[in-house]
């Protein structure tokens, strides 16, 4: 079912019992925090901002029907998630506050009810009384807060929970429309804070340069303005194209406007960049026709927006009416609804990842959604093509999801040509091979069988080899991946490590010379040793990633070790009754599979996975080829004495640790004997609780794990 389908079929909040609300509020709060976490941590959204808005929206109208919900760990009471430990922390003079959204003109009619209503009961304003409202683009980019003193730029931060941020001082230097020094007669003590964003054209060239020379790529321009603003080498920053507005303030000593337009002017005055399309609305129409205007120029902008913000411009005001919660009183986003356009779907195409997953791609007739050109939209899978029943010669509406990822929403059945016939789902791969289609994982995922034999996964599976998580390897991107293999240069990882050999043959290609050549041959011999976790993620097995890959790494320590005891499973599991569904039965399959099994984070389904790729013949030949040309560095395994305090305890760490760094703390329980891992199970022992602790110390209480403060470890662990 897609995510739309399940708000539809969602249980009306007015219809609840408190039972249903606690249950939907628990599920609300976690999947919340879990897309806080890849938003403001990671920078890798999932799902479109109009969805993860609905899950506030929803967790909200429960709280309003059953307040006795709310507690200090619901995301209304909390700006953002804890700020990450690859900084360090900034508390802010005054806390850098989230903004409650109007999504209809009904909740934007409630936010001017509310202001006038405040008004009426904190001042003498008159019923008639114009009450002023600054109105500005709301920048889809990173809030950021800059101290300056005495006129000089001190320290620069992101916004983080709203109280302490991350210190990005040293990358923002290099943001050329911040000041290092501000300009005539500025405040003793100002904070200013706005957005750091990148422009839609620079972010296209940007990930163009990314793809080519075998780096990341970006979703959106908010997410590579993030990950651009917090790389850890502030020379990286300095490469890539971001931009800063002005819009706010924290502390200001002394502060002398009294309005928010006047502060504005001050801004510019002082060498910072201001929205020019910033305007003063006198009146609730004013605001609106402003909304209306900012929807009609939004495609044509060089960068993002996603809605509208509204402040009272009289800071007097603003003081009067307060905050409530984690948003003031006196301002509000009101939010764009998604972008859609109708164009004629051409046909249905399907593309292969490096895992064999089939993926449907509509192929369009180029139409424009929000200022872009969109001529492929993802179907996602057979299940959403047969809940969609879109077909060949469909009108069909369009999307882009969170203003970013094409996507089709259905067709429309008025305009349906006569004749279109009902997409069947390919039961063949469409590489050469036409290798059957095998359905996994409930059937939602469909897969080629060829395996590593298949000419479309090879190359994507190339290119995940070569990925920066894996060989990393400069100067080979995705680009040149895919022309080396169709020129015959390239057919399985073992061949990059030979193209030493074609030297000759390369430089006569368009656009390598000498030096591009000699830079490119350096770089993947830089990489003839590698350690045992980025070999392993680097092979492509299914449902192993850089993360499992280092557990398995720190199980069997040797990569003949690891090969040998993968093999030994794999035998053991063809000889296995195929309904092997625990770990307790995995056991008696064989050592080496029970073994395989009852790795934390493994399990049956993945240790399978593992099994089903080590069947085939052709992937074993490719790792024992790489191995001929590689040195795999082994691991130390932790030996863990028989009296360690924690020996066998399973612990997990969440919240905000002031004494200790995050990654000093698992070191510590690790020495003690402990395991430390991410996620709380019914196998956890101990979960340390910080400041700031999400869904992870409620999920502790509910299955009964004990919980220790910072205080209570330091003294267990000391």
């Amino acid at each position: 079912m897609s995510r739309a389908a399940k708000f539809k079929a969602a249980l009306a909040v007015d219809e609840m019992t408190e039972r249903q609300a606690r249950s939907e509020h628990k599920r609300l709060v976690e999947e919340i925090a879990h897309h806080d976490k890849l938003y403001h941590e990671k920078d890798a959204p999932e799902i479109s901002d109009a969805d993860y808005d609905k899950l506030r929206q929803r967790l909200k109208a429960i709280e309003e029907r059953f307040p006795q919900l709310v507690d200090m760990f619901s995301p209304t009471q909390r700006v953002a998630p804890t700020p990450t430990t690859a900084f360090a922390k900034v508390r802010h003079a005054r806390p850098m506050l989230s903004l409650d959204n109007a999504f209809t003109d009904e909740e934007l009619q409630g936010f001017f009810d509310r202001v006038r209503r405040g008004l009426e009961r904190e001042t003498d304003i008159g019923a008639d009384e114009e009450i002023a409202f600054n109105c500005e683009p709301k920048i889809d980019g990173l809030s950021i807060s800059l101290r300056y003193e005495d006129g000089q730029f001190i320290v620069g931060a992101t916004r983080g929970d709203g109280t302490t941020g991350e210190d990005v001082t040293a990358n923002l230097r290099t943001v050329k429309d911040i000041p290092h020094a501000l300009k005539g007669k500025a405040p003793r003590i100002l904070d200013v804070r706005g957005e750091v964003y990148m422009e839609r054209h620079a972010f296209q060239d940007m990930n163009k340069r990314q793809e080519e020379g075998g780096e990341k790529t970006f979703a959106n321009p908010r997410n590579a303005a993030a990950g651009s603003l917090r790389q850890l080498d502030p020379a990286i920053t300095a490469t890539r194209p971001l931009r800063f507005f002005a819009y706010a303030w924290g502390e200001a000593e002394p502060r002398s406007w009294k309005t928010h337009s006047e502060y504005l002017k001050l801004l510019k005055g002082w060498g910072f960049r201001v929205n020019p399309l910033s305007q003063l609305c006198r009146t609730p129409e004013e605001v609106r026709a402003f909304y209306r205007q900012m929807g009609v120029e939004r495609p044509s902008l060089p960068y993002d927006i996603d809605g509208v913000v509204y402040k009272v411009d009289r800071i007097d005001w603003q003081e009067r009416l307060g905050f409530v919660s984690r948003a003031p009183r006196w301002a509000i986003a009101h939010k764009f609804p998604a972008e859609q356009a109708r164009t004629r779907l051409k046909g249905i195409l399907i593309q292969v990842g490096r895992t064999g997953a089939l993926t449907p791609v509509a192929d369009l007739e180029p139409v424009n959604v929000g200022g872009v050109m969109v001529a492929r939209a993802t179907l996602h899978n057979a299940d959403e093509i047969e809940r969609l029943d879109v077909r060949a010669g469909d009108m069909v509406v369009v999307q882009r999801a969170g203003d970013v990822i094409p996507q089709v929403l259905g067709y429309v059945p008025e305009q349906r040509p006569k004749g279109t016939h009902k997409y069947h789902f390919p039961t063949h791969c469409p590489c050469p091979l036409k290798t059957e289609v095998r359905s996994e994982e409930g059937g939602v995922v469909r897969r080629c069988s060829g395996g590593l034999e298949c000419p479309f996964q090879q190359v994507e599976r190339l290119r995940h080899f070569v990925s920066r998580n894996c060989f990393d390897i400069d100067g080979l991107g995705g680009t040149h991946i895919e022309n080396f293999f169709n020129d015959g240069l390239l057919r399985i990882p073992g061949d990059i490590f030979r193209l030493g050999d074609k030297e000759r043959e390369i430089k006569k290609r368009e656009g390598w010379g000498e030096l591009s050549v000699r830079n490119l041959l350096g770089a993947i011999e830089a990489r003839r040793t590698i350690s045992l976790d980025r070999f392993i993620n680097a092979i492509g097995i299914p449902l192993i990633g850089e993360a499992t890959a280092k557990i398995l790494a720190q199980e069997y320590g040797d990569v003949d070790v690891w090969l040998e005891e993968m093999l030994a499973a794999t035998k053991e599991r063809k000889k296995a009754p195929d309904d092997v569904k625990k770990e307790k039965a995995a056991v008696s399959v064989g050592p080496s599979y029970g073994r395989l099994c009852n790795i934390e984070q493994i399990g049956v389904t993945t240790a399978d996975a593992m099994c089903a790729f080590f069947s085939e013949g052709h992937n074993v030949e490719i790792i024992r080829d790489l191995r001929q040309q590689l040195t795999v560095e082994g691991v130390q395994r932790r030996v863990v004495a028989a009296d360690a305090p924690l020996k066998d305890k399973i612990v997990v760490f969440t919240g905000e640790l002031s004494t200790m760094t995050r990654d000093a703390a698992k070191a510590r329980a690790e020495e003690l004997g402990a395991k430390v891992t991410d996620s709380v199970s019914k196998k956890t022992s101990i979960v340390v609780v910080g400041e700031n602790a999400g869904s992870k110390a409620r999920k502790a209480a509910e299955l009964g794990i004990q919980t220790l403060t910072e205080d209570e470890w330091v003294k267990l662990s000391s």
